[in-house]
């Protein structure tokens, strides 16, 4: 069954060779079919692996498998081998299925592109490259997976390259990704100088022995593997490009923010949780308390946002704040969980987002919007569902998940517990906000209000001193839309993810030990190192209790505001909220002014400085060279002079040394 581990990413690389070569020939929709299966084919193998694994004894459920020897140097080794254990199957499981019906979903969404069989090229490489990252099994194989859902961000993001906007994103989105990655690295060769391997194995026998590590050793890695986990998991102060990702198609903006990338700084933090385990206690509450903000910060802004993709993606970043909160609360099995429901309702949403817009002819304005539910009845029944999910209405999945969240908090801080439930409260809120604009009340996409939503629009935008916007929204002509449903390869992804958003929650169910079986799947890759929850059965009902109150308030707010119009939703969309409290634009206005001179002061100094110094090295050498070439004359006699003239130089010292 080892052998297996190899053909799972096999699937998606030979998906990406043979469109490099031959996509343009397979043209649309071929080319899309062909891409579709060679990721459902991985999810075939992971499967397979899956229950080979099932089938085995808790303490023997692991596979690894070495192709070969990578780099061979002394006492340096890395092999390239893959690692099939809990953590990796269930994170491979997830990927491989979930991007096999985002895959389908595109060859619907992407239908007339010019660049059709290229857009599937690169999403059969990002998923190339987000199983090397679960899979490998060593910290540089996954650094090099790291590397390459990165590069592939980039291509994705800026797919539509030829506009300005999405071309700056991509870039954005690679640029801000290098800060994070600069902490793996960091981490990485740590590790190998204090354990003398990057293989995880290796890694975590030594850290466990008695003799283990020293904590600030520890500490450290720990705290440069989260500036690394801060910039693939967009926590703040490295969460920005994640919005602006909004630039590429919506297929790419379900993969990225659902079941891959995004994903990757959790997968990292609970991989290395025996390293955690040996931190100082303060850096565990770091990553709590920095995704609790993170988690906060993000929820405030979704509430203002008018996009609907960008409400999506600054409800990821939220998102993912809940579940960094769980892993610095040392409960790994919640965060894991999160991050699964969420992979399955965030697909949802994002490709129910899609599935609008695409309807919609391209306009992404939930101000235009409104009353979709009948001209969209399969969108709109999936897309409620997924709301559903992330609100935290019971028994669907993301009720399950998140109360493991909160009680992760709980059991760590009371504070942390009560500013999580805000948050999730808010969650509630924005989501509600979004389906009732979108689906619900009066029809803003039909005559007669088109002039009604630019004026809003112009409204915002000078409340906000935006005058490129106000400029043109005045002179955006007047549209007509026509609403429809999306054709079957759109909307039968949305119908399996809806029903997987429903049920997903079955995976860990907090009754008892027997009904919790995503934490006994994860049981031998965690150590003992889950934090045991000590709270009584009343405590976990009363907080579930307190969990359902507050996603009741926060669909209760949102309905008071948006379908009864009773509360004044100019306060809720104030334009500090709508422009991202303004940390973007600073850092926008950081990196245009003062920082684009200390950059520009960086490159002097490495041009004429550090390159002045070897080539000014190299130029000395050079120029004395020259002058010495010139004693080279070639004639005996004049060698033979400047033999006697040594000598004579020679003697003269000696002799006079001896005569003092």
């Amino acid at each position: 069954m080892e052998h297996l581990l190899w053909v799972i990413p096999a699937f998606p690389l030979v998906g990406f060779l043979t469109l490099m070569v031959a996509g343009r020939r397979m043209g649309e929709p071929m080319a899309g079919w062909f891409a579709t299966s060679m990721v459902g084919g991985a999810f075939a193998a992971t499967a397979a692996v899956f229950f080979g694994l099932l089938g085995r004894d808790t303490g023997e459920r692991v596979y690894e498998f070495t192709l070969f020897e990578w780099l061979p140097s002394g006492e340096f080794s890395v092999s390239f081998g893959f690692l099939g254990d809990p953590l990796s199957i269930a994170m491979a499981l997830f990927i491989t299925g979930i991007s096999t019906l985002i895959h389908l979903y595109a060859i619907g969404y992407m239908h007339g592109d010019p660049n059709f069989s290229k857009f599937f090229l690169y999403l059969n490489m990002f998923v190339f490259s987000m199983l090397m990252l679960v899979m490998g099994d060593n910290m540089l194989l996954t650094f090099l997976g790291w590397e390459g859902v990165g590069a592939c961000s980039y291509f994705l993001i800026s797919f539509w390259f030829g506009d300005e906007a999405n071309a700056s994103a991509g870039k954005k989105a690679f640029v801000t990704n290098r800060v994070g990655d600069f902490g793996f690295m960091l981490a990485m060769f740590l590790v190998f100088f204090t354990v003398g391997s990057l293989n995880y194995s290796d890694m975590f026998l030594s850290v466990m022995s008695p003799d283990g590590i020293a904590e600030s050793t520890a500490t450290a890695i720990v705290v440069l593997l989260f500036v690394g986990a801060a910039g693939k998991s967009a926590q703040f102060p490295l969460y920005l490009w994640l919005p602006d990702a909004m630039a590429g198609p919506t297929p790419v903006s379900a993969l990225i923010h659902a079941a891959t990338m995004v994903t990757s700084g959790v997968y990292l933090l609970t991989r290395m949780n025996p390293v955690i385990a040996e931190s100082a206690n303060w850096a565990p509450d770091m990553i709590a308390w920095i995704g609790l903000f993170t988690a906060l910060f993000a929820a405030t802004i979704a509430v203002a946002q008018n996009d609907i993709k960008k409400v999506l993606a600054y409800s990821t970043v939220s998102q993912l704040g809940f579940m960094f909160v769980a892993v610095g609360s040392g409960l790994y099995v919640a965060a894991i969980f999160h991050m699964i429901t969420h992979a399955f309702f965030k697909a949802l949403l994002f490709l129910g987002a899609g599935s609008v817009i695409h309807g919609m002819d391209d306009d992404q304005d939930m101000r235009h919007y409104g009353a979709l539910s009948k001209a969209m009845p399969i969108t709109a029944a999936t897309f409620i569902v997924g709301w559903l999910a992330i609100s935290g209405v019971p028994p669907f999945s993301g009720f399950w998940s998140k109360d493991e969240v909160l009680l992760a908090a709980y059991e760590n801080n009371f504070v942390l517990w009560l500013l999580l439930l805000l948050a999730a409260i808010m969650t509630a809120f924005y989501m509600s906000r979004l389906v009732f604009m979108t689906f619900f009340g009066e029809a803003r996409w039909s005559d007669g209000h088109d002039a009604e939503a630019v004026d809003g629009e112009i409204a915002a935008a000078e409340d906000a001193d935006d005058d490129a916007t106000v400029e043109a929204a005045a002179e955006a002509p007047s549209r007509e839309y026509h609403p429809h449903e999306s054709p079957w390869q759109m909307w039968v992804p949305l119908v399996a993810l809806a029903g997987l958003a429903a049920v997903g929650g079955v995976l860990n169910l907090p009754f008892s030990h027997d009904t919790k079986l995503l934490e006994k799947w994860l049981e031998p890759i965690l150590f003992g190192n889950e934090v045991h929850i000590t709270a009584s059965t009343g405590t976990k009902w009363l907080l579930a209790i307190f969990a359902i109150v507050g996603g009741v308030v926060g669909i209760g707010l949102a309905a008071a505001a948006y379908l009864r119009k009773r509360i004044d939703t100019k306060a809720i969309e104030a334009p500090i909220l709508a422009q991202g409290w303004m940390y973007d634009k600073a850092v926008t206005d950081f990196m245009g002014g003062p920082g684009r001179r200390m950059f520009d002061a960086a490159t002097w100094f490495d041009a004429n400085i550090i390159d002045g110094a070897v080539k000014g090295t190299a130029r000395i050498t050079t120029t004395v060279g020259s002058r010495l070439r010139l004693a080279q004359t070639g004639l005996v006699r004049t060698y033979a002079l400047g033999v006697v003239v040594g000598t004579v130089i020679l003697v003269t010292y000696f002799v006079a040394r001896m005569s003092f």
